[in-house]
């Protein structure tokens, strides 16, 4: 485990992080704006109308993994619970059987190869289900949607691994825009687009850490054993990301807790035995004196749950209400807290740009303490 002050000194260091960042994943990262633009651009030039003029569909199937997945449950928690269409999602390779030619199949993937792309593609093409490919230009997917006459939206090979969520997700924000799902300006692909770039300005690798959220938070975690505190499905897909990002990226993992519905679980575990033993927490202890990792409460919150966007969550209050016993619960037990892209002024931000600016925020946070544990050049499984 580095000390922070090591660390510290890496992430200010513009040289050491381009020497460990091998792949691009800063510049990946802060490129997110543009990814939202340029993929804005090509969903426009793949023709949804081919899928969206048969109007309203029974449901829709998302077929992703990982980012794929991710992006799905954003969709899913944009639309809310009243949505008239559901919204499924698979890893594949098949389509759940009760799929037919009334659903949508949208088969999303960086990569657009293998049988976890191109089957379940095959599939709808044969049972008559309307389909949309999200992949790379030259990928097996594409032959396929081809040949179903199917609309495709064709990524870039530039894409890094790990940072493609918003070539996928602005994809099916369009789609659902198209079908009436969601209202106009919901996903408005400017509006997130410039939530991402000013996160870029605000946590880019120019900026020293004590004025720059992301690193500061990398820091925060480099001795922590994160449990992550989401309050409602849009801030809980975020969770989902930052747990996933940390556990690939730089080895850490995290736990991730739903509120309300998981608040006993989470209670339990920050007044648990691995919570501070010894009284409060002392900021300017001896680090190299730890024994392990110590638990860190990261809150994820969303204060919209039942706002405006068309959410209209059940139980809005009790997810607030849960997030306030976490947080004395974690008080009282001396367990530091960190707040997720809580700096500035975040109620500024409509729902989905301000879901953008966590994301953004925890992309950077893993990217910048798995270049300070130099991750990225070590031999990987």
């Amino acid at each position: 485990m580095s000390s922070p002050e090591l660390a510290e000194e890496v992430l200010d260091d513009l040289d050491l992080l381009r020497a460990r960042d091998p792949r691009g994943l800063l510049p990946a990262v802060a490129g997110s704006g543009a990814q939202v633009r340029e993929t804005t651009r090509l969903t426009e030039e793949a023709g949804l109308d081919r899928v969206t003029s048969g109007g309203r569909p029974r449901g829709l199937v998302v077929v992703a993994r990982r980012e794929g997945a991710v992006a799905a449950s954003v969709l899913r928690a944009l639309l809310g619970p009243s949505s008239p269409v559901t919204v499924d999602v698979v890893p594949g390779p098949a389509l759940p059987v009760w799929t037919g030619p009334s659903d949508i199949a949208v088969v999303a993937t960086r990569t657009g190869a293998g049988a976890y792309a191109v089957g379940p593609a095959y599939e709808a093409a044969r049972r008559g289900v309307s389909l949309v490919g999200i992949g790379a230009d030259d990928a097996p997917l594409r032959g396929v949607c081809a040949s179903a006459r199917a609309p495709y939206v064709a990524l870039p090979r530039t894409r890094v691994r790990h940072t493609t969520l918003w070539s996928l997700l602005t994809p099916m924000l369009r789609l659902a825009t198209d079908l009436g799902l969601l209202a106009p300006g919901v996903a408005d692909p400017e509006a997130v687009a410039a939530a991402l770039d000013e996160v870029a300005a605000e946590c880019g690798p120019a900026r020293e850490t004590f004025v720059n959220p992301a690193k500061s938070l990398a820091l925060e975690l480099l001795d922590a054993l994160p449990v992550i505190a989401s309050e409602g499905p849009l801030a809980g897909a975020a969770a989902t990301r930052f747990a996933d990002q940390l556990a690939t990226l730089a080895g850490l993992p995290a736990t991730d807790f739903r509120l309300p519905d998981q608040r006993v679980a989470a209670c339990a575990v920050l007044g648990g035995p691995l919570s501070p033993q010894d009284g409060a927490d002392d900021f300017f202890r001896d680090r190299a004196d730890d024994t392990g990792r110590r638990l860190r409460l990261l809150t994820v919150r969303d204060p919209d749950v039942g706002g405006h966007d068309g959410a209209e969550e059940r139980e809005p209050r009790s997810a607030a209400e849960a997030m306030q016993q976490v947080l004395g619960t974690a008080a009282a037990h001396s367990v530091p807290v960190s707040g997720l892209a809580e700096h500035g002024d975040p109620d500024r931000f409509g729902r989905l740009p301000r879901v953008a600016r966590q994301l953004a925020v925890a992309d950077f946070s893993a990217v910048y303490l798995a270049l300070a544990l130099d991750l990225e050049r070590a031999p990987r499984p």
